[in-house]
């Protein structure tokens, strides 16, 4: 009984150490926004990770960093990148309307563009019709809250602006 609990916490601190040199490297993005779980994603170089860490192109990042829409971080515009999953890529359709955006004709839960933020400003979104994705790019959008500034708004994110791939380690 006694050996078990030691062997547990070693392994806990063995993870958590771990945790920590990953952090220490810059391996490890910490997620706090709601367009995610909230939690540790770690980098990863597999390509076809569904999750990125990218930061706006402009005027964008300029309005989503003004608005406090991100926190303070190293992309050019003063801001932290964003973490979204990817939705869709070259040679599929993404349809933007009213009711949502949908990907090769399937509507994508929590993707409704909102008129206004929540301080009631203004949310210019995506220009409403059907996109065929093009090669050097992806959409991103998260299902996980209807309030995520994501693709709905800004359109493709291109390849080369993508920072790291991401998957998750510990999220609620």
């Amino acid at each position: 009984m006694i050996l078990r609990g030691l062997l547990a916490l070693l392994s806990g601190a063995l993870a958590v150490a771990a945790i920590a040199e990953a952090l220490h490297f810059g391996e490890i993005r910490v997620n706090m926004s709601a367009s995610l779980p909230i939690g540790l994603y770690r980098i990863t170089a597999d390509q076809a990770a569904e999750l990125i860490e990218f930061c706006p192109a402009e005027p964008f990042g300029s309005l989503s960093a003004a608005r406090d829409y991100r926190g303070t971080g190293n992309c050019s515009d003063g801001a932290e990148p964003l973490m979204k999953p990817i939705v869709a890529r070259a040679g599929e359709t993404v349809e933007v309307s009213a009711e949502g955006v949908a990907v090769d004709g399937e509507m994508l839960p929590n993707s409704a563009p909102l008129q206004f933020d929540t301080k009631h400003r203004s949310l210019p979104h995506w220009l409403f019709g059907e996109y065929r994705v093009k090669t050097g790019t992806v959409w991103v959008i998260s299902s996980y809250n209807a309030r995520s500034f994501d693709s709905r708004y800004f359109g493709p994110v291109a390849i080369t602006a993508i920072r790291s791939r991401l998957i998750p380690v510990i999220t609620e």
